[in-house]
């Protein structure tokens, strides 16, 4: 049972200055921040090897003026980055939290490369939907599992605790409020108690929970879930008993290009470079160009929940910059064809609509012109022979509503008190994408998880940001 327990006399077989629950790309980014500072730091992981939500993504993070940026002479500013988050969410996000998100990311990138060693490049080759100029930060394998590789690597060379197979199971309180730490449970059923001064919640959002999935997005109740299973919303529910400011739980990121039923992620590069999704009547049904989070609904919402990516020789090769697409291809999600003809018939479409669908789009491109649903097309990008498709659903990959915080990522009361000694970022804390899907900006998932942990492992010695 997953429970806010009150107990003054509580003291741990451990003691901690900093228990930071979850080891993905917050918690491990807090640790380093943390433990920078001179803290004593625990990192408690429910799995047996360090992941979370990050080693699933595409591991590309955006940030604005930062030194990556400047090597590549991409002239960036953090206002327009601010702007470009504001206008996706429609700016129904709160746009203090905003502003110290995107602060923040900068100076947290900068310092993972200068004093952690990770080494960030910025995908040029296209733009991200939404995103006004090149910002998308990657390691060199630019995969999740690839940053997480290069985080963990740095916190153990600090010698941080991280104790996987550890799932905190109860926070523990003080009747005044404060936390004092916490409860764990190993696989074998024996218990840890973990006396901290400080407690930071990096456990994600609640994508694995079904129950809260139905209470909050029911549209995405029956969709495939694309993100870590330990996700099961413990922010949440310690944050509803300890009476906690909760927000926009009804956002979310979601995933319309999920190779099925393969289950492995297809880079939405190729719908911004040219790519078009079709449904199984071979003809298009949206604005590929608005992002890949609302197009989950837009692509569950075609007959039997798939769709089509269809590319051609040129957009394969950007593809197999990624190492999913990669993946992708090697586990035979790929049909090529020479004629719309042979890839009609291959994927089972109607062989006149994906003709006509590809005439029209093609017509398009030649003039530059924009189509019925807003998109834009341009002769760079017209599609040739061979062709390619690519059978795919929409996903859930994890939520963005969660626990407020303020500038110090201190968990905040529905009263506007601090709890006293709880921490919460990345999809444990609110996001930046405001209540609805359509609020996602490529990358935000990965934004709060950074810079929020940033803060977070700043702030528990009150070391100004």
């Amino acid at each position: 049972m997953t429970d806010v327990v009150i107990d003054d006399g509580f003291s741990g077989s451990i003691e901690i200055d900093c228990l930071i629950i979850g080891g993905g790309a917050a918690g491990l980014t807090a640790a380093l921040a943390a433990s920078e500072d001179g803290a004593s730091v625990l990192v408690a992981e429910r799995e047996n090897y360090l992941s979370g939500s990050t080693a699933l993504s595409s591991g590309l993070i955006p940030a604005a003026e930062t030194k990556a940026q400047k090597r590549q002479n991409i002239n960036d500013k953090k206002k327009i980055f601010f702007e470009d988050i504001m206008e996706k969410n429609n700016s129904s996000a709160d746009p203090n939290h905003v502003n110290l998100c995107v602060e923040n990311i900068t100076l947290a990138l900068d310092w993972l490369e200068e004093k952690h060693g990770i080494p960030f490049h910025v995908l040029d080759d296209f733009l991200y939907p939404s995103h006004t100029n090149f910002r998308m930060h990657a390691v060199p394998e630019v995969t999740g599992e690839g940053l997480i590789n290069y985080l963990e690597k740095a916190v153990l060379e600090l010698d941080i605790y991280i104790s996987c197979n550890l799932q905190i199971i109860n926070l523990v309180k003080s009747n005044g409020g404060k936390i004092l730490g916490a409860i764990g449970k190993r696989p074998d059923g024996s218990i840890e108690s973990i006396f901290a001064k400080n407690t930071i919640l990096a456990c994600n959002g609640y994508g694995g929970n079904s129950k809260l999935i139905s209470e909050n997005i029911p549209e995405m109740e029956n969709a495939i879930y694309f993100g870590h299973a330990g996700n099961q919303g413990e922010a949440v529910i310690w944050g509803r008993q300890l009476d906690a400011k909760i927000d926009h739980l009804s956002g979310y990121q979601g995933h319309g290009s999920v190779a099925h039923p393969h289950g492995i992620l297809v880079t939405w590069a190729l719908m911004m470079e040219g790519g078009i999704q079709i449904n199984n009547s071979g003809v298009r049904f949206s604005n590929e160009h608005k992002g890949y989070s609302e197009q989950a609904v837009n692509v569950l919402s075609q007959p039997e929940k798939i769709a089509f990516n269809i590319f051609d020789e040129r957009l394969c090769k950007l593809g197999q910059k990624f190492e999913d697409f990669r993946k992708a291809e090697t586990a035979g999600a790929l049909i090529k064809s020479g004629t719309i003809k042979e890839l009609a018939n291959k994927i089972g479409v109607n062989e006149a609509s994906l003709s006509e669908t590809i005439v029209n789009i093609n017509a398009l491109s030649e003039q530059n012109a924009y189509d019925s649903f807003g998109r834009q097309f341009n002769a760079n990008t017209r599609l040739k022979p061979p062709y390619y498709a690519v059978k795919v659903t929409g996903a859930l990959f994890h939520t963005q509503g969660g626990l407020l915080i303020d500038s110090q990522a201190r968990v905040i009361q529905k009263n506007g008190s601090i709890i006293q000694g709880l921490y919460a970022c990345g999809g444990a804390a609110c996001g930046v994408s405001g209540p609805d899907v359509s609020g996602y900006l490529s990358g935000n998932g990965l934004l709060t998880a950074i810079s929020l942990g940033y803060v977070a492992g700043k702030s528990i010695k009150g070391i100004e940001i």
